[in-house]
């Protein structure tokens, strides 16, 4: 039967009761926007080339996979104090509190009141005082679900915003992680200076000694002491590097440098933990910033279907209760009582296009927060394959550099033996130095950048490679 006859059998109550339940079946039929979906690879391009060793899965506390308390020490500094923490983390409570506020609004409305006022009309009435007190209980039941659309977009931006204090915490302590291993690499990098510093200046002795002698010429001992000004000189651009990192880590870790000193530290860079030959793609799904993504666009999917429920009318029930009366004793006597009930049907009959605007605007957010997410996925595969790429070249680069380190000093010790014998001239022992010291150098840069890409790879894949229960 058609809805309008139906309707036209109904008794007028039968039909105001009726028509509710009607609009509901019509809000049914709401449009529902499809969630997008993107299939990952079952693997990554760039494998680990690094088999030499079993990789076990890394601890949620990444960090303590590279063995270096003080590393420990700084990130778990950065959780606690970075201000940048502190206001996603307040962003998130903020979050909360709209959840709170959006069930509310299923909730009855309770309110009391109470007045005086004073009236008068013409020369004969005179003047009068009325009191007024009463309880107003006022109800929108969710006939529509925007009450529950409105729940379901404010959990989905909290639960968003909770995943974008982990990206964030995830990131801060990346960048830390990664600052450390640069100041550590200074430092490696001063010492190193500070030896070749001893040797450049026993060179320049031993060659005044042989000028003295006769055996060699002025310029060689010009070039020996040039070489060592130079070294020294450099010197000073690794202390100015060191000072700009050591600034860095303070304001991660939420502090001043003068708070917060990094203190020098001589020995090796800690060892690159092995990774697992075979990685799959599923552990993105953990990333905290993929999550946050996924939230947010949950939210616009409800707030499209919000504004789609502007179409249907408003019903609201309402009761009141109370007493009025001319003299304030006897404001509370039966007579004084007063009371109503009764429903409240509106509708919006014309908006000049509001809410088709509203509408479309919403789709438009919601089909934005799609692409926003599909492009989180894409660079989070492209994050973790460069990552691999680096370990896989790097790994194989730092080998044959250590190799390249022993055969220059193999070479700079015999050379330094034919310059004592008279052989040579210093500038053969001066091209053997440097390139002995560019070497030594290298290598600890490339150990460097193993290690930044081992920190980002553990970062990529939401944390490490240990699959979540």
């Amino acid at each position: 039967m058609p809805p309008s006859s139906l309707f036209a059998s109904m008794s007028p109550r039968l039909a105001l009761a009726a028509l509710p339940l009607f609009l509901a079946a019509c809000a049914s039929g709401t449009r529902e926007a499809p969630a997008p979906r993107i299939e990952l690879p079952p693997g990554f391009h760039h494998a680990n080339a690094d088999r030499s060793a079993p990789a076990a899965p890394i601890d949620p506390e990444w960090w303590r996979a590279y063995g270096d308390p003080e590393l420990d020490a700084l990130l778990r500094r950065v959780a606690e104090s970075n201000p940048e923490l502190a206001r996603a983390e307040a962003r998130w409570r903020q979050a909360r509190a709209q959840v709170d506020a959006a069930r509310a609004l299923a909730l009855p409305q309770l309110g009391a009141g109470a007045s005086v006022t004073r009236r008068g009309g013409g020369a004969s009435t005179g003047a009068r005082r009325l009191y007024d007190a009463g309880l107003d209980l006022s109800w929108a039941p969710d006939l529509w679900g925007r009450a529950a659309r409105s729940r379901e977009a404010a959990a989905a931006d909290a639960d968003a915003q909770a995943a974008l204090l982990d990206a964030a915490r995830l990131a801060l302590q990346l960048a830390a992680a990664q600052g450390y291993v640069r100041l550590r690499a200074l430092d490696a990098q001063l010492a190193l200076q500070a030896e070749a510093e001893v040797a450049y200046t026993r060179s320049l002795q031993i060659t005044r000694l042989q000028y003295e002698a006769g055996l060699v010429a002025r310029a060689d001992v010009i070039q020996a002491d040039t070489q060592l000004q130079s070294l020294r000189t450099q010197a000073f651009t690794l202390q100015r590097q060191r000072a700009l990192e050591a600034n860095a880590l303070a304001l991660l870790a939420g502090a001043t440098p003068t708070d917060f000193p990094v203190a020098a530290r001589e020995g090796a860079l800690p060892a690159v933990p092995p990774v697992p030959a075979a990685l799959p793609a599923e552990l993105l799904r953990r990333r905290p910033d993929l999550a946050a993504a996924g939230r947010q666009l949950a939210a616009a999917h409800a707030r499209l279907g919000l504004a789609q429920t502007a179409w249907l009318p408003d019903l609201t029930l309402s009761a009141s209760a109370g007493w009025q009366s001319t003299g304030f004793a006897r404001l509370l006597d039966a007579p004084s009582r007063v009371w109503s009930l009764g429903p409240r049907l509106a509708a919006t009959l014309f908006d000049g296009g509001a809410r088709r605007a509203n509408e479309a605007l919403f789709g438009a957010a919601y089909d934005e927060q799609a692409a926003a997410w599909r492009a989180g996925v894409l660079a989070a595969v492209r994050e973790t394959e460069d990552a691999l790429a680096q370990l896989a070249t790097l790994a194989e680069q730092e080998r044959q550099q250590a190799r390249l380190v022993e055969l220059a000093s193999e070479n700079e010790r015999v050379v330094g033996y034919r310059y004592e014998a008279g052989e040579i001239s210093f500038l053969e022992v001066a091209t053997a130095q440097n390139l002995a010291l560019s070497a030594r150098r290298a290598a600890l840069d490339v150990r460097a950048q193993r290690l930044a890409a081992s920190m980002a790879l553990v970062a990529a894949l939401g944390g490490g490679w240990q699959p979540t229960p």
